[in-house]
């Protein structure tokens, strides 16, 4: 790190502080900079999980000329944006000084929102086709369930996920007039309706149950402590111009204020695994009760198997996945199904409970993981 500072980093900010001079354009060159050595550094790992790993799991459908075209689509958007949000948050340490953190919080989600408002219209068709899809009973059906828990749209578009992969997907996005509901073509190929129908509830629920907004609440927290504990390290690390490090909003000092912010954020993956997964279960048990589609909600956590561990020991599950098991998604379907068919509102099926099962409580969730879902 220290050459890393003195020699590349030292080098580049005098260069473009003598020729460029404007410091909100020296922060984004140097950000662009910053981002090539980082993604000449990380591409082996990119190339393995991303394309590797990939047909490993016989989930890819690419080739790697495919693949690598996309990849580096992928990555001129996020050299882009990504320069862009970093020359802002410069500017606001540079003007904010001691309390950057706070501000600098603020402005990330701010900027995080309007993304996500913005890709579904103008990033997602970049990779992929997005048509109507074809009038049938299925269709019908997922317009009934979303436009029953109050998705102000009166379409369904079928995106060709099957260019990159076999995994099936769908989502609820956008805002007001944006909102869409997209279906991955794999989801129709490889699912019963009534699977499609329940991953479309489970999406639906994250809309209405506004996940987005409360994942970013919960996100504000995180940054904001991840920022003001980077600050401090930060001023400790290059304390007395420790490596030639003037003051934190010298861009020189990127690479150790990103890997100090970095490493704060690696150590609270389990944190953040752990919101992401709060949201999942909510979402999960919002679609078994719009679609009602216990049997294609477990037929669809039997997919997981293809690419993730079905049954995680609790630690396993608590530190590192952020969505429920495969394991605890069925188990919790197959309650919600004895209830209710006990309660006679769904009928009754093979293996069902017996006439006048009257249930105690029984936590739809793992049981190992000590707690409800």
């Amino acid at each position: 790190m220290r050459s890393f500072n003195l020699g590349f980093a030292k080098n580049i900010r005098a260069w473009l502080e003598k020729n460029v001079k404007i410091y909100f354009f020296v922060v984004v060159l140097f950000a662009l900079a910053y981002t090539l050595v980082g993604a000449v550094l990380t591409f082996g790992w990119d190339y393995w999980v991303g394309f590797v790993r990939e047909h490993d799991y016989d989930l890819s459908t690419q080739t790697f000329a495919q693949w690598f075209t996309e990849y580096l689509q992928g990555f001129g958007l996020s050299l882009l944006i990504g320069s862009l949000a970093i020359g802002m948050l410069y500017l606001i340490i540079a003007v904010a000084k001691k309390t950057w953190w706070i501000w600098g919080t603020i402005a990330s989600l701010a900027f995080a929102a309007v993304i996500g408002m913005l890709a579904p219209v103008y990033i997602s068709p970049i990779f992929n086709d997005y048509n109507p899809m074809p009038q049938s009973a299925l269709r019908d059906s997922v317009l009934q369930i979303a436009q029953a828990n109050g998705v102000p749209t009166n379409d369904v578009l079928v995106y060709d996920r099957s260019r990159q992969t076999n995994s099936v997907s769908a989502n609820v996005s956008g805002f007001g007039e944006t909102t869409r509901i997209s279906l991955a073509d794999t989801l129709l190929q490889r699912e019963s309706p009534g699977g499609v129908r329940a991953v479309l509830g489970h999406e639906i629920g994250h809309y209405v149950l506004q996940h987005t907004v409360s994942i970013l609440v919960m996100n504000a927290l995180m940054i904001v402590i991840a920022f003001g504990l980077a600050n401090f390290l930060f001023h400790f690390l290059a304390k007395d111009e420790r490596w030639r490090i003037r003051s934190v909003a010298e861009p020189a000092g990127m690479p150790l204020l990103f890997s100090v912010i970095g490493f704060i954020f690696l150590l609270a993956t389990p944190i953040q695994n752990n919101i992401i997964r709060f949201h999942e279960n909510q979402a999960d048990m919002f679609g078994l009760n719009a679609a009602r589609e216990p049997d294609g909600f477990a037929e669809s956590a039997l997919l997981l198997s293809e690419y993730r561990k079905m049954e995680p020991t609790a630690f396993e599950e608590w530190f590192f996945y952020d969505h429920p098991s495969g394991y605890a998604r069925i188990h919790m379907a197959m309650v919600w199904k004895a209830h209710h068919m006990a309660l006679g509102d769904i009928p009754m099926g093979p293996g069902g409970p017996p006439p006048g099962w009257a249930p105690d409580f029984v936590p739809v969730s793992d049981p190992r993981l000590g707690y409800a879902r």
